[in-house]
C-alpha cells in the first residue's frame, strides 16, 4: 500500500510530491493531463511577495511570499532571476507618500539577501515611457519560468523515489479497511489500475471542490470563485532589462515584462469565470483593456495586430465574498477530512507559496503518516540549481560545450541549469545533437525531454518544457510531431 495519492500535476501537486517522497514517504502523482498544463503555467512568470495585497492588508500573506522569495530564488537560481520594477507616476496613480509606505514595508517585512532595496528614482526622457513621466519608484522581485518549476519539483520527486503518472486520471475511490482503493485511468492506452494508498491529496486547482464533490458524494467544505487571469505577448517594447508595474484608474496594477530576449508579457486583467473549465481564452475587450493602459504610458503606441500571443488561465480563489475580485486573497486553505481515511483538499495559493503550503500539508498528515521524515526542503536545491554563480556556471558549460554557440548555452542554462551536462555527456559537436527541427531545439534535448521529463505531445515541449512555441512555424511543428510519434510510441 502507498503511503499518498495526490492528484493534480501544478505547482501545489508537484511540490507536496518533492516534499513528502523526500520525507521517505511512498508517493504517488497522477495528473489527467501534462504537468502544468493548467493554472500553473498560466500566470504571470513572477516570484513576488505581492506588494499589491499589503493595500488589501494580507501583511502575513506579503511576509510569507518575501521569505519564499529568498528561499526560491537560492533553490533555483537557473529559472528564477531577481527582475527591477520601475513604478512609473501619472496624476491618477497612488500617492508617493502611499507607495513609499508601501515599498518601506516590502522591503523590511522579510530579511533580504539577494534582493535590493526599493528607491526613488527619475524617469529618462530619453526612454520608453510618455515624456509627461518624469518620477517614479524602483523595487526587485523575481522572474520565473513557472512551468519549468513545476517540472523541476516533479524531478526532484521522481528522485526521491516518487512515481509520477501523466496523462492519469483519478475516476472513483473507495473505502478499505486501512485506507483508500483508488482507480486511476491511463488515457494513453486507455486502461484503468487500481492502487492503494493510506491517505489521498486533491491539488486540482480550479478543479478542487468538483473532484471532492465527485469522489466523496458530499458537498465541497469552500465555494471556489475562479478568476481569470489574462496576459498578451508583443514584440519587444523597450530594449532595459527593468519591468514596470503600471497602474490604472480603476485601481489595479499591470505589469510589462521583458520576457524571452525578443518579448514583452503584459497581464494581467481579472475577470469572474463562470464557463467551462477544460479551455480559457482572452477576450477582445481584455486585450482593449491591456492595450489602453500600457498605451497611456508609452510612448510607442501597440495594437491588436502586434499581439503576437496571449493565454489565459483560471486562479481558484476562496470565495469571501468580496465584491471586487483584485481583492480575494491569494493564501491558501487546507481542509482535512479524517472519516473513514485522510483526504486532503488545497484551496487557493500561489506560485510563490507552494513549497511552504506543501510543508503546511504534511504537518496535517502527520498523525496518518506517523513514518515522515522532518522537514528539509528550505535548504535544499531543485534539480539543475546546485551551482554557485551563473557566470561561473556559464564559464564551466563553455570550457566543455563552446562549439554549442553562446545563444543555445544561455537557453539551456535557462532551462535545466547543471542538468546540461547530464543531458550532454560525451557530446563533442554539433551532430552529436542529431536532427535540428528549428530554432536551436535539437533529438538530444527532445529525447531527453520525453524520456526524463514526461513530455508526450509538441505542446508539451514546445510551450511547457520551453517557450519554443512563438517562434516554431506549423511545418516545423509537424516535424517535431512526427518524431516523437515514431520515436516514442508510448506516448
Amino acid at each position: 500500500m502507498h503511503d499518498l495519492l495526490i492528484i493534480g500535476g501544478g505547482i501545489n501537486g508537484a511540490g507536496i510530491a518533492a516534499d513528502a517522497a523526500g520525507r521517505g514517504l511512498d508517493v504517488v502523482l497522477c495528473e489527467k493531463a501534462d504537468l502544468a498544463s493548467g493554472t500553473s503555467s498560466w500566470s504571470t512568470k513572477l516570484i513576488h511577495g505581492g506588494l499589491r495585497y499589503l493595500e488589501f492588508y494580507e501583511f502575513g500573506l506579503v511576509r510569507k511570499s518575501l521569505q519564499e522569495r529568498e528561499v526560491l530564488t537560492a533553490a533555483a537560481a537557473h529559472i528564477i532571476k531577481p527582475l527591477a520594477f520601475h513604478i512609473p507616476q501619472l496624476p491618477h496613480s497612488r500617492s508617493s507618500w502611499l507607495i513609499r509606505i508601501g515599498l518601506f514595508l516590502y522591503d523590511n517585512l522579510a530579511r533580504r539577501k539577494r534582493f535590493k532595496g526599493s528607491r526613488s528614482i527619475k524617469i529618462d526622457p530619453e526612454g520608453p515611457l510618455n515624456s509627461a513621466i518624469t518620477r517614479g519608484f524602483e523595487y526587485w522581485d523575481a522572474q520565473v519560468d513557472d512551468s519549468r518549476l513545476v517540472v523541476l519539483n516533479a524531478l526532484q520527486a521522481k528522485q526521491r523515489g516518487a512515481q509520477i503518472l501523466t496523462r492519469t486520471e483519478c475516476t472513483s475511490m473507495t473505502s478499505l479497511e486501512n485506507g483508500w482503493r483508488v482507480t486511476l485511468h491511463d488515457h494513453a492506452s486507455n486502461t484503468d489500475t487500481e492502487i492503494d494508498c493510506k491517505a489521498i491529496v486533491n491539488a486540482t486547482g480550479p478543479w478542487v471542490a468538483a473532484l471532492s464533490e465527485q469522489l466523496s458524494n458530499e458537498d465541497a467544505e469552500h465555494e471556489i470563485r475562479l478568476v481569470k487571469g489574462s496576459h498578451i505577448v508583443v514584440p519587444r517594447m523597450h530594449s532595459g532589462s527593468q519591468a514596470f508595474m503600471l497602474q490604472h484608474h480603476d485601481g489595479r496594477v499591470i505589469f510589462v515584462i521583458p520576457w524571452l530576449q525578443d518579448y514583452t508579457l503584459i497581464g494581467t486583467t481579472e475577470a469572474e469565470h463562470k464557463g467551462s473549465l477544460e479551455r480559457f481564452e482572452i477576450s477582445k475587450e481584455e486585450i482593449s483593456y491591456l492595450l489602453s493602459i500600457v498605451n497611456l504610458y508609452f510612448k510607442k503606441s501597440i495594437l491588436h495586430s502586434d499581439v503576437v500571443y496571449s493565454f489565459a488561465g483560471v486562479r481558484p480563489l476562496i470565495d469571501d465574498e468580496e465584491v471586487n475580485a483584485s481583492k480575494v486573497s491569494r493564501d491558501y486553505n487546507l481542509e482535512l477530512e479524517s472519516d473513514p481515511h485522510p483526504i486532503l483538499s488545497v484551496y487557493g495559493g500561489k506560485v510563490t507559496t507552494y513549497r511552504v503550503l506543501a510543508e503546511d500539508v504534511l504537518s496535517k498528515l502527520k498523525d496518518a503518516l506517523p513514518t515522515m521524515g522532518p522537514v528539509w526542503t528550505k535548504d535544499a536545491t531543485l534539480p539543475g540549481g546546485d551551482f554557485d554563480l551563473p557566470e561561473h556556471l556559464f564559464q564551466k558549460m563553455v570550457s566543455k560545450y563552446a562549439w554549442l554557440g553562446p545563444d543555445l548555452i544561455n537557453r539551456w542554462l535557462n532551462s535545466y541549469g547543471t542538468l546540461s551536462f547530464d543531458i550532454l555527456g560525451d557530446a563533442s559537436a554539433m551532430s552529436d545533437l542529431g536532427v535540428k527541427f528549428g530554432h536551436n531545439l535539437y533529438q538530444r534535448e527532445v529525447d531527453y525531454l520525453c524520456t526524463e521529463e514526461w513530455a508526450k505531445s509538441t505542446d508539451d515541449i514546445l510551450w511547457r518544457r520551453s517557450k519554443l512555441g512563438l517562434k516554431f512555424s506549423r511545418a516545423e511543428r509537424d516535424s517535431l510531431a512526427n518524431y516523437i510519434e515514431q520515436s516514442f510510441p508510448a506516448n
